[in-house]
């Protein structure tokens, strides 16, 4: 499933994004389109905590895709945590 949020601002994506996510069928994904930085890390968290695994990649500059894949084993929300902080601090701009 794809969804484009662009020009959307928190916590739209991120609810959004759950949305999807909870119509998501058996190994189906969801990629994400965003241009607001805050969804580095909001949009992953959902993700997380429904079961996901995430992948971030910019698109251009100040736009990224967020891909969302099933866990193939439980999710540690700790260690999920640390991911998504750490792979949003290296992608978001500094303000």
């Amino acid at each position: 499933m794809e969804l484009d949020v662009r020009g959307e601002m928190c916590p739209y994506p991120a609810m959004k994004a759950r949305e999807a996510l909870q119509k998501l069928k058996g190994d189906e994904g969801l990629e994400l389109l965003t241009d607001h930085a805050p969804a580095l890390s909001t949009v992953p968290w959902e993700g997380a905590k429904l079961g996901f695994d995430f992948a971030i990649e910019p698109v251009r500059a100040g736009e990224w895709r967020i891909s969302l894949s099933r866990a193939a084993q439980p999710v540690d929300q700790k260690k999920a945590l640390a991911a998504i902080a750490q792979r949003a601090a290296e992608l978001a701009p500094e303000e």
